[in-house]
């Protein structure tokens, strides 16, 4: 066997790379590092919402958030009074973990209801004359900038325009216009804004908002980039274009920077695919389809994900209730489990299932996620480099330990665990965490 002499740059009998390959090498490459930094930058570092809640611009008042906080009370009062109640409801064992949930969920719905809100102009509103809209948007913007003035707002709130197809894309732009005007007048942008764009077909739709949004902070002084905006996914030409490519990838690409989301829209969508309204749901096998393109299109892209709603209320007896909240539920845990960890709701009564579909999620996998993530921890000093490290029967990699810090950030964001809960078994403080996760 022969043997190849290694001194502190390489073999030295002459079988090595050249100087001249090597810079070949990052020659061509250098230009594809640039591309995965500018294109898969990654996760963002801030808090996603659980959810979305749509309210019609001309419903929306002042006291939106408590009225849906209080009506959602009312509901979890009389129809799951008790985390045995709370069981019964929803069709899951009574367990210690309930216990704490239906406190949490009680907590949640009494300090913090809606997590992300959005004043809807497009088809909870409907087609109005200009002046009222004109009027309703400039109303949305002061109502939104007096909330934010009282510490009152949500932690993300914004509008949801009409699209850019032509019958509607004048009224859509006068009213994003009126309303980010307003917004600077009365103090300006709130960190939390978000503006939704729906059903959206072309690329050069996303690319249109995104020249109104350049000319905007141009002319007003704001820093280039300062608007972000979510895409709603809504129609199958967002899915895979006329050209057989996946659409939505485009459309993530000519956002240049400025998409934040892509959100499912489960009914648009079901009925384009010429599924009928008995069958419209979010597990149905369009469904599923259409969002395991958008997961794949976003991965890496710092792109988050959103899934659609349900159209059953609970609403009735305590019987309809349950049976809509067991409906409610189940979805929400199926989006969870499939990585979609914001979804749609449509009624206040929605609140309950949602942050106990949610807080159940997180609750159920804190005690393995911390022991996997400290093992993780123990085993390569927190490094995001190496190999794979074991946590307990487990062999987790760099990858999995990102997950599982990113689970447990979600997990506190939305009140689910709480920072000792995760520090002691893991050792690790909220800025740690966030190094693991890639925040």
């Amino acid at each position: 066997m022969t043997r190849v002499e290694v001194d502190g740059n390489g073999p030295t009998d002459g079988a090595s790379f050249s100087t001249a390959a090597r810079a070949a090498v990052e020659a061509l490459l250098a230009p594809v590092d640039a591309d995965l930094a500018r294109r898969y930058p990654g996760e963002p570092g801030t808090r996603q919402p659980v959810h979305t809640v749509y309210v019609p611009a001309d419903a929306f008042g002042a006291d939106t958030v408590r009225t849906w906080g209080r009506r959602a009370l009312e509901a979890f009062d009389r129809h799951a009074a008790t985390p045995t109640e709370l069981a019964r409801a929803l069709g899951v064992a009574d367990d210690g973990l309930l216990a704490d949930v239906h406190a949490r969920v009680r907590a949640k719905l009494e300090r913090e209801p809606i997590e992300d809100l959005r004043i809807d102009f497009e088809d909870g509103y409907g087609r109005r004359p200009d002046a009222e809209e004109d009027e309703a948007a400039v109303r949305a913007a002061e109502l939104v900038a007096t909330a934010v003035a009282e510490g009152s707002a949500p932690p993300y709130l914004g509008i949801r325009v009409k699209c850019m197809e032509a019958p509607v894309r004048a009224r859509g732009i006068r009213t994003l216009e009126l309303f980010l005007a307003t917004l600077l007048a009365r103090g300006g942008l709130p960190q939390g804004l978000v503006l939704t764009l729906p059903k959206v077909t072309y690329a050069e739709q996303v690319t249109a908002l995104v020249r109104l949004l350049e000319d905007f902070e141009r002319r007003t002084g704001l820093p280039a980039g300062r608007i972000g905006f979510e895409i709603q996914i809504e129609t199958t030409q967002a899915i895979l274009g006329p050209d057989g490519r996946a659409t939505v990838a485009r459309m993530i690409e000519a956002a240049e920077g400025r998409a934040t989301g892509l959100h499912y829209g489960t009914f648009d969508y079901s009925a384009a695919c010429g599924v009928s309204a008995a069958h419209q749901s979010l597990d149905h096998p369009v469904a599923d389809h259409a969002k395991a393109v958008m997961q794949v299109a976003a991965a890496g892209t710092g792109v988050r994900l959103s899934d659609g709603s349900t159209n059953v209320i609970p609403t009735g007896s305590t019987e309809q209730v349950h049976a809509a909240w067991r409906l409610h539920h189940g979805l929400v845990r199926r989006s969870l489990a499939r990585a979609y960890y914001q979804g749609w709701d449509m009624h206040p009564a929605h609140l309950p299932t949602r942050y106990a579909a949610v807080y159940s999620f997180y609750r159920e996998g804190l005690a393995v996620a911390a022991a996997r993530l400290a093992g993780y921890v123990a085993k390569t000093g927190g490094e995001l480099t190496g190999g794979e490290a074991a946590g307990g029967d487990v062999m987790d990699e760099p990858a999995t330990a990102r997950a599982l810090s990113g689970y447990l950030l979600r997990g506190l964001d939305c009140g689910a665990v709480d920072l000792a809960e995760v520090t002691a078994p893991t050792g690790l403080d909220r800025e740690r965490l966030n190094a693991l996760a890639g925040r």
